[in-house]
């Protein structure tokens, strides 16, 4: 994401100084009690009693991607004479969808030529995994992406 890209969303999504409080667990888990009443169950019977901690648990690791620069990844290079395409494909990935809270998945490829410095392969494959943990559409996803690595490794 270039810094551009990464300024706009924090603009747009966070604290007014780009970053973000802890995610606040008792607030979720609180949320997720008033839904289960909500819906009319008691959260207090056994099957649910643990379940809006759980929850609140599952939305901290499904929205880590909100706290960590996905560049920052990107940035530790090595000098290379290598000017052919580099290609990694099939780079599985999570995501949750921003209009409906519910999960999406898929599979990210990844080409670039590079330019006198090349990436350490998994670093690609860890860069998905940072964007793909926000709350998102597949398409703002997958030009997040694209903007990252013509930003940071060309």
């Amino acid at each position: 994401m270039s810094t551009k890209t990464q300024t706009k969303a924090l603009t747009d999504h966070h604290a007014s100084n780009g970053v973000l409080p802890p995610v606040d667990l008792p607030r979720i888990a609180a949320a997720v009690r008033e839904i289960l009443h909500a819906i009319g169950e008691n959260p207090d019977r056994e099957g649910l009693r643990e379940t809006p901690d759980r929850v609140a648990r599952m939305y901290q690791e499904m929205f880590a991607g909100l706290r960590t620069d996905p560049a920052a990844v990107l940035r530790k290079t090595f000098k290379e004479k290598y000017d052919e395409m580099v290609l990694v494909r099939d780079i599985g990935f999570e995501s949750m969808c921003e209009h409906h809270l519910l999960p999406f998945f898929g599979k990210a490829h990844i080409a670039y030529v590079p330019n006198g410095r090349i990436v350490g392969l998994s670093k690609l494959a860890r860069a998905v995994e940072i964007l793909s943990r926000r709350p998102q559409v597949q398409e703002r996803m997958t030009e997040d992406l694209a903007d990252l690595v013509m930003d940071v490794l060309s």
